[in-house]
């Protein structure tokens, strides 16, 4: 699967999924732009992958319409336009519902579902305007699952996998492909930062936490990898055909089977 010189947006590709996203649409010839909040690791990410002929840096707070707008802009005046984007941004937060603040309720939906919307909105101009494109947004089990603490997540996990139905069926008169990765718990900081957090919410250990909350419901008790995610984002960038589309990939151990 290659990307012969497309040119991806990448969204939180400063670390964890999305930079290992960067990392292997280099390595398989596309261009990347690393889009995060945090600049200064943008910008080193940017460099690590090769520079300004492969990958560059912009400032990006994908609840920001400016910010996001002013982003895409760069990235098409820089490679002339935008061919694939990976709406990857996001974060967690878990409390019982009846103790969630609303103002931590607003904010992982602007992250998870204003910046899936936002990015969306900005990169379609160009991928219309070419009659191409693929849009790969990053769910999660918890598109298709619940688990307690999590309603915040849970819902805004779920309302991106209705856009990405919906962009399925909007973008294919333009040729342009819309799918969701839903993983299940990868080993990244994301997911370090929830275990004391559910161990202490839960009354639990963290080895629980790990073995039971975690892993419990996947065949063989196994995280899922950054690299697994990375891969089959590729798949769906580099698909040929449109046959792909509107599809949610669960990728989890077996937890969630369809």
């Amino acid at each position: 699967m290659k990307l012969d010189g497309k040119v991806a947006l990448i969204t939180g590709a400063a670390s964890g999924i999305g930079h290992q996203i960067a990392r292997r649409y280099v390595e398989a010839g596309g261009r990347v732009v690393i889009a995060d909040l945090n600049l200064e690791a943008a910008t080193a990410a940017a460099k690590e992958l090769g520079g300004d002929k492969d990958a560059i840096a912009v400032a990006m707070d994908v609840s920001n319409e400016e910010q996001v707008n002013a982003g895409v802009e760069k990235a098409a005046a820089t490679f002339g336009t935008v061919d694939i984007l990976v709406s990857n941004a996001g974060i967690q937060i878990v409390h019982p519902i009846e103790d969630f603040p609303f103002a931590d309720w607003k904010k992982i939906m602007a992250i998870h579902v204003d910046g899936a919307f936002l990015t969306t909105k900005a990169c379609v101009k160009y991928m219309y305007k070419q009659k191409s494109g693929a849009l790969i947004y990053m769910g999660s089990v918890h598109s298709h699952e619940a688990s307690p603490l999590k309603s915040a997540y849970v819902a805004a996990k779920h309302a991106i996998l209705g856009l990405g139905r919906v962009m399925a069926k909007e973008g294919a008169q333009h040729n342009v492909r819309a799918n969701v990765i839903c993983p299940g718990f990868v080993r990244t900081p994301l997911v370090d930062k929830q275990i004391p957090e559910q161990a202490k919410e839960l009354g639990i250990s963290e080895e629980r936490v790990i073995k039971e909350v975690m892993l419990g419901e996947t065949v063989d008790k196994e995280f899922t990898m950054v690299t697994d995610i990375a891969e089959v984002a590729l798949f769906l960038a580099a698909f040929k055909t449109n046959a792909m589309t509107g599809e949610s990939i669960i990728v989890s151990h077996g937890w969630h089977m369809n």
